[in-house]
């Protein structure tokens, strides 16, 4: 018999609808049963996509013993992080503080008034050395909260405080800095790899942004090492496993330094910022590599990630058939079959790095599982070179084999894809749409914007002109978050650029002086991730801080600039300068951790 989650509109939540874990989704109904049966609350978030997100489920929430020992100690609740990234981020926050690190699924405990006092991420189901396991933790936790329940709230109170001065920032009033700039340019370039391209060892995440601060940082300095920094790193994660040579779009991040082993999961926001990152990388060196990859990331979404109505959907899952990567990797002897179609001998084997034994590791034992992830140590062009061919014949020919290897593949059992439709997420590859009609001319892209960005104000919006945040199967729920302002608004500010004849610029704005109502704080400056009228929270989130993505905070920086520049209204440029002090003493402080506002500070300066 499914629980509760099978009301939802989630695919994470639904994924989950029939575990003999008696799930709640977040809301009133949980935390008041936890009240009245005297219970804490097991929160997990985590994504549809996510693998490890899958081992937890297989191992725990799917074992009827595990399940007994979770329903008989907490009430337990489920969080699709991208449904509800308010959630994710204040409980990610106590995680940090408390375990230093953080990641999905995220395992949190807490009272039935939402103060955590344990928080961890992916826990097995039996403990091992030096690894509290599920089983243990519920019979741990009930314990401390049947014998000391007041040191249980002790600590969540404690907790909850550190939680609210984590979101506190120091201001400084002196306005941006380009002496600020530039060393944070010098202690980034200072973590640059230069044996395998991309920052810091493994793993090793495509942070577009940063790409992109050290991109807008060139155009003023033409530093020549600032430029090698971003091509090196392009260049590494488009020939590497991170990339699909195959079916196009990039991977989530890679486990190794050589870009090699990725987790095969595909999210919206990784091929907008990374599309990006490769116009504007094109834009600067003219590197036709990068001015294909955009291409080829466009191609990817517009033919697997967008919905008949015109939105994007938000990810593509790791595994299939219960193994990560499957839909993915090739032995050699399903290479071969393909190549063998090619009678002019390329030696396709040696290219794209297929081998008898596999270079497909699996992560937990290192083991070699006899599978491929096809991959280049060379670039096209230096491949041609080698085998005095044309670089163009060498391209037409891969391309025969790799749509043999498409048609082969779209035949497999295929991963899960999650088609909610997000607002914040559709607003990054609608500015990336429209950025990729600007560099590229091509009219395909600036229609797919405009489409998406007119279902998004058409199906996206309450009574009151309100934006919600999500869309699935005709409903449209979730009060939005200030990220969802602020990308939708760069994204319209995007293609109000590409297309200065529409409503978009209008729009923009008026999403801008909404934001600023619903979201600003008025003591201290900067904007809350949830509005105060209409968060079920303990704490209000205020991020600035780069993740995935940049913060909301820095996106709109960078929306105010543009949208004084566009309509010559000083009162946006005079918003930008408050944002801008709001945090300019933990930007003084921590350069690195806020590129993409610093990004904005070389705006505002330029």
């Amino acid at each position: 018999m499914p629980n509760r989650l099978i009301n939802e509109q989630s695919p994470y939540l639904r994924q989950h609808a029939h575990n003999p874990v008696d799930w709640y989704p977040w809301g009133p109904e949980a935390f008041e049963t936890a009240r009245r049966e005297n219970k804490p609350v097991f929160l997990s978030v985590g994504y549809a996509t996510c693998h490890w997100c899958h081992v937890m489920e297989r191992e725990s929430f799917e074992d009827p013993e595990a399940a007994a020992a979770l329903n008989n100690s907490f009430v337990c609740v489920k969080v699709d992080r991208e449904e509800r990234p308010d959630i994710d981020t204040l409980y990610m926050t106590a995680c940090q503080l408390v375990t230093g690190g953080g990641g999905w699924p995220m395992t949190i405990v807490m009272t039935p008034d939402k103060q955590p006092f344990f928080a961890g991420t992916y826990i097995p189901k039996e403990s091992g050395v030096g690894r509290l396991g599920l089983m243990d933790l519920c019979s741990r936790i009930s314990e401390l909260w049947r014998q000391k329940p007041e040191r249980v709230l002790a600590s969540g109170e404690a907790l909850i405080g550190h939680l609210q001065e984590a979101f506190v920032y120091d201001d400084d009033p002196s306005g941006p800095d380009r002496a600020v700039i530039d060393q944070a340019v010098k202690a980034t370039l200072d973590r640059r790899d230069p044996q395998y391209g991309g920052f810091d060892s493994a793993p090793k995440f495509p942070t577009a942004h940063r790409l992109l601060f050290l991109l807008d940082v060139h155009r003023r300095t033409r530093a020549p090492e600032v430029l090698s920094a971003v091509k090196e790193t392009l260049t590494a994660m488009r020939l590497g496993g991170l990339w699909d040579h195959v079916g196009f779009g990039f991977h989530r991040y890679s486990t190794d330094r050589q870009w090699l082993l990725p987790h095969f999961e595909k999210m919206l926001y990784d091929q907008a910022f990374l599309a990006l990152a490769y116009l504007e990388g094109y834009a600067a060196d003219g590197d036709p590599l990068f001015a294909r990859t955009a291409q080829e990331i466009f191609t990817y979404v517009l033919r697997d990630m967008t919905d008949p109505q015109g939105g994007f959907y938000t990810a593509e899952d790791a595994d299939s058939e219960g193994e990560e990567g499957k839909w993915c990797v090739w032995t050699l002897d399903e290479f071969r079959a393909h190549a063998a179609a090619d009678k002019d001998e390329v030696p396709w084997e040696r290219i794209i790095n297929v081998q008898a034994e596999g270079n497909f590791l699996e992560e937990a034992t290192g083991h070699r599982t006899g599978a491929n992830i096809l991959h280049l140590t060379a670039s096209w062009e230096e491949w041609a070179r080698r085998l005095q061919m044309a670089p163009e014949e060498l391209s037409r020919r891969w391309e025969n084999l790799r749509q043999r290897l498409l048609a082969t593949r779209v035949q497999r059992v295929p991963p899960l894809k999650d088609d909610k439709i997000l607002t914040d997420w559709n607003g990054m590859m609608i500015a990336a749409m429209a950025r990729g009609a600007e560099v590229l001319d091509r009219p395909a892209y600036l229609a797919a914007a405009r489409k998406a960005a007119t279902f998004i104000w058409e199906n996206m919006r309450d009574e009151k002109g309100q934006l919600l945040h999500r869309h699935r199967s005709g409903q449209t729920a979730i009060d939005a978050t200030a990220n969802d302002y602020a990308f939708l608004i760069m994204g319209l500010i995007a293609l109000h650029q590409a297309d200065p004849g529409g409503p978009w610029l209008e729009r923009a704005a008026a999403l801008q002086d909404a934001m600023d109502d619903d979201f600003h704080d008025g003591a201290r400056g900067g904007y809350f991730l949830t509005a105060a009228d209409r968060s079920d929270l303990p704490v209000q989130p205020k991020e600035i801080y780069d993740g995935a993505v940049p913060s909301a905070n820095a996106v709109t920086l960078h929306n105010l600039l543009h949208l004084h520049r566009l309509t010559g209204d000083f009162r946006w440029r005079d918003e930008a300068l408050v944002l801008i002090n709001a945090f300019g003493g933990s930007l003084r402080r921590q350069s690195v951790a806020y590129l993409h506002t610093l990004a904005g500070w070389e705006l505002y300066l330029r």
